[in-house]
């Protein structure tokens, strides 16, 4: 891996958290990421399954984590299965982790290889009442692809039809949303180099250059900083193309007079940043462009201040839209008549700003939290408003990621990426 190893006590940590939750007498499993295959003998890049990362911290394909708190056995109590090595596999991909290294990256004791796993099963459902299932419940996830972890689960309800089934993914969307001091650690590490790129770029833009030219400096300082890619798909988008809210062709040329919006951050360790700036191609905001841009930006700051512990979730976005309101009327771009004959489902600031304002973020860019029940202490948030205005040909969209605090205004991850329209007019004329 590239990102630098992390202390096993993160892992220990999350593993009592969740055994904590489980029904007495139950056992847990947790299943790698397949690597996917694209064409011929092509595969996308392995991309592990976050549960069973932040549960292990193995980052390896074909692995599975057993968790059996109440096993009489104590070193059947966490169990994880690997991909055996071989002088093959060692020669044509590296060799695969041991069973040392296993327990120095996780912690976990108890290893096996993969051909072991029946019959351990066997045994180890054998003492146990429940089984826990793991499946992606995220609001936003739409699987039209059957994992590994799909699969194992059919597997599983075949072979124990008579078990009771639990739910995993309950348990983990309340205790991944909340954030170790370790894990905003990483994400600080994954903002602070999306600030490099973010900085690499200001000096690197101006008329004429093609969108996906922006895109290659930000992975090129995200790759020489330890990231292995970006968090999520980029977003390059100059002009009107901004008021697309994913637009990710980045096959466009930068005019001067222009604005790009810049949706873009680095991951680390599988942590994710999310970032959004908005920027004059030329070096220079207009008058027009800088009143909008200004009104996001006074909506991003007092969006901040409401994320404390206690914020009701639906409540947060209407208090937000209420301020956008505001800043739209300031404009001209709503009036008097729009508010009259605006509905609840409908409010009238939905024209110029569309999307949500906030998600919570960490493993995931849209990362998992329970939405019902109200924010918590060490939550990590986006706070992006945007107002895009395609009749002008441009849009604006600001977005830092901030972690809650139990008192007092969230710490802003993303302080040091220059936003402020004098400090980005200056960096970009510097040279």
């Amino acid at each position: 891996m590239k990102y630098e190893s992390i202390d096993s006590k993160l892992f220990i940590k999350n593993r009592a958290n969740f055994s904590r939750e489980m029904k007495k007498n139950s056992i847990a499993f947790f299943n790698s990421n397949d690597i996917y295959p694209v064409s011929a003998d092509s595969t996308l890049p392995f991309e592990q399954h976050r549960d069973i990362f932040y549960l292990s911290g193995i980052d390896q394909e074909e692995s599975i984590l057993v968790l059996c708190p109440d096993n009489p056995n104590p070193d059947l109590r966490e169990i994880l299965f690997l991909k055996e090595t071989n002088d093959h596999i060692a020669v044509w991909e590296g060799p695969k982790i041991n069973k040392t290294q296993a327990l120095e990256i996780s912690g976990i004791k108890t290893v096996f290889w993969l051909k072991d796993l029946e019959k351990l099963v066997d045994k180890l459902v054998s003492t146990c009442h429940n089984i826990y299932f793991n499946k992606n419940e995220h609001y936003r996830a739409k699987i039209e692809t059957e994992t590994r972890e799909a699969r194992f689960n059919i597997w599983l309800e075949k072979k124990y039809p008579k078990k009771n089934k639990e739910r995993s993914n309950p348990i983990l969307q309340r205790l991944r949303s909340i954030k170790d001091h370790k894990e905003i650690s990483l994400i600080q590490q994954a903002c602070d180099i999306t600030n490099k790129g973010f900085r690499r770029i200001l000096g690197f833009v101006k008329p004429g250059v093609w969108e996906y030219e922006i895109e290659a400096e930000f992975i090129h300082e995200f790759l020489i900083n330890r990231s292995k890619k970006f968090a999520y798909t980029p977003i390059i988008a100059s002009g009107n193309n901004a008021n697309i809210l994913h637009y990710i062709e980045n096959n466009m040329q930068c005019k001067d007079g222009d604005l790009i919006l810049l949706d873009v951050g680095a991951e680390y360790a599988n942590y994710s940043s999310d970032m959004t700036r908005t920027i004059p191609v030329n070096g220079k905001f207009d008058k027009r462009q800088k009143a909008v841009y200004n009104a996001v930006l006074r909506v991003k700051n007092e969006a901040t201040k409401l994320l404390v512990p206690g914020t009701d979730w639906a409540e947060y976005h209407i208090e937000v839209g209420k301020l956008m309101t505001s800043e739209l009327l300031d404009l001209k771009l709503l009036n008097k008549v729009d508010i009259q004959n605006q509905t609840k489902e409908m409010p009238a600031y939905k024209k110029y700003f569309m999307h949500g304002t906030s998600h919570h973020m960490g493993l995931d860019t849209h990362d998992y939290g329970l939405l019902e029940e109200p924010m918590q202490e060490n939550m990590v948030f986006t706070v992006e408003p945007g107002i895009y205005l395609p009749d002008e040909g441009f849009g604006i969209r600001l977005e830092d990621d901030v972690v809650i605090q139990k008192n007092g205004d969230p710490i802003n991850l993303m302080k040091n990426i220059p936003i402020e329209i004098d400090e980005i007019e200056s960096l970009m004329n510097s040279n």
